[in-house]
């Protein structure tokens, strides 16, 4: 009846044009390009999240998956389609550091946070 008066929710753009992908083997990332990079689950070395200060109005807040040789697997920006699962899922990894990921969600500057590494 009062359908009119629900809000859609608000989908940010440009990162909403990125799609993310979790399932039991890998994370994948289309950016807004089309291009399609992914990482097996089992090869989740590293979390790093990065933030800039070009908010609110350009993406300023990017999670960065690193792969066990230690370079940068994929990246994708907060507010990308899909991100809620995979931001679930690395946030319930063993050891990932909650306190640094709300430090890294408040912040307006330039600024890498690390939170989380794989135990070796």
């Amino acid at each position: 009846m009062f359908g009119w008066f629900r809000k859609k929710p608000v989908r940010l753009e440009p990162e909403s044009k990125w799609n993310l992908g979790l399932d039991a083997e890998a994370i994948s990332v289309t950016d807004a390009d089309g291009q399609v990079k992914s990482l097996a689950l089992s090869n989740l070395a590293g979390v790093i999240i990065e933030t800039n200060d070009s908010g609110p109005w350009g993406a300023d807040v990017w999670w960065l998956l690193f792969g066990k040789d230690d370079r940068l697997a994929c990246a994708f920006p907060q507010g990308a389609t899909g991100e809620e699962a995979v931001v679930d899922y690395l946030s319930a990894l063993p050891a990932f550091d909650h306190g640094t990921m709300i430090n890294a969600m408040t912040s307006t500057g330039n600024g890498v946070f690390p939170v989380w590494r794989k135990p070796t």
